[in-house]
């Protein structure tokens, strides 16, 4: 009987060990292996052609992680401390989708350029929206950082996601580019987790050669801290090159670090979760503009719903932001406080102007 038992304990055990190899091989086989630069496509809107921004004349720029429209208020996530995987419903999914497009759209002084990070395409945790279509309304470029057709963890898994980044602008985009960064994760966990990228767009600037350079970000969120450096030191090696060139510059988005005196604006008590990086002092090159507001945080901690009452277990971070070259004028920037209703994060608005000294 006992030799019965144990046959039949194998034979669980190697069925359930080859189902994994099968499954890591598939993985492997199918992984979303992107170049070092690609390019992307424009979805070009014929209503808004013909736009450049001008020099010396003022726009905005709005980068938001919207978290695909699945970490709102309600959301909390297994890789911050909360249980939930699949933390919205799919007609939750949809109402934040909607209230994160009029939060962009609506609004009285509108943003002429839009960075938004974790906007997914036919991914099971957003019952297959297709988010970039809805949100990129103007002359867009989308670009992948995660693709993969199964993530087997945790319990019930991931599934299907294809999320990245979308850049779309009333202006005219002439050409934009994904441009792989560093990844800090080896096989096989790397078959199931993050590419990160930058997406460049080049837009063209009235009356001059040069070009105004959006660099869309989204860096390293769960990793031992070497991923964040690498990826950094490239985007900073990249903007200065761009700029070097003639050209004007603003990256942004959410950089998983915290900007200088947000802790001491909002201090981390919850290191035993999540704990983003620290922005060095070496991020920008000498003359560049650091662009973040310490007013209101811009990234709230998954560790449970959204509740500002509980001062105890509610973690905020300023992670979110913008790097100027010294050719862009700081006019203002603010966050703007969405209470976290959409996304566990706040978008930030960035007042500018391209200035003719370069």
């Amino acid at each position: 009987m006992a030799k019965k038992l144990l046959k039949v304990i194998l034979i669980i055990l190697g069925i359930i060990l080859l189902c994994a190899a099968a499954l890591i091989l598939w993985l492997s086989v199918t992984e979303f292996n992107p170049g070092d630069v690609t390019d992307v496509k424009i979805e070009a809107n014929s209503e808004v052609n013909g736009l450049k921004p001008f020099l010396n004349e003022e726009f905005s720029v709005i980068s938001w992680n919207i978290g695909y429209a699945g970490l709102g208020k309600d959301s909390d996530f297994f890789m911050d401390g909360g249980s939930d995987v699949a933390s919205a419903d799919q007609d939750t999914v949809s109402a934040s989708l909607l209230g994160i497009y009029k939060t962009l759209y609506s609004d009285a002084d509108p943003a002429t350029v839009f960075m938004l990070q974790e906007v997914d395409k036919n991914s099971s945790r957003t019952y297959g929206k297709d988010e970039a279509d809805a949100l990129g309304i103007n002359n867009s470029a989308y670009a992948l950082n995660y693709s993969c057709k199964f993530v087997p963890y945790p319990v019930p898994p991931i599934g299907r996601v294809n999320s990245g980044l979308l850049t779309t602008t009333v202006y005219d985009i002439d050409s934009a580019e994904r441009i792989s960064l560093p990844c800090p994760f080896d096989w096989p966990v790397s078959t199931a987790n993050l590419k990160r990228c930058l997406l460049v767009s080049y837009l063209p600037i009235s009356g001059t050669n040069s070009k105004l350079v959006i660099v869309n970000l989204h860096l390293e969120a769960y990793d031992d801290g070497e991923g964040k450096i690498a990826q950094t030191k490239q985007l900073r090696e990249f903007i200065r090159s761009e700029y070097e060139k003639g050209n004007y510059v603003i990256a942004g988005g959410d950089f998983n670090q915290i900007f200088p005196n947000g802790l001491e604006k909002y201090p981390n008590t919850h290191k035993e979760n999540w704990e983003p990086g620290t922005i060095s002092d070496d991020i920008m090159p000498e003359g560049w503009t650091l662009a973040y507001d310490l007013e209101t945080p811009t990234c709230r901690l998954l560790n449970q719903p959204y509740d500002p009452s509980d001062t105890e277990n509610t973690q905020y971070y300023v992670i979110d932001g913008f790097i100027l070259s010294p050719n862009v004028e700081l006019i203002s920037v603010s966050t703007l406080d969405e209470g976290f209703n959409y996304s566990d994060h706040n978008p930030v608005k960035l007042q500018v102007k391209l200035t003719s000294e370069n």
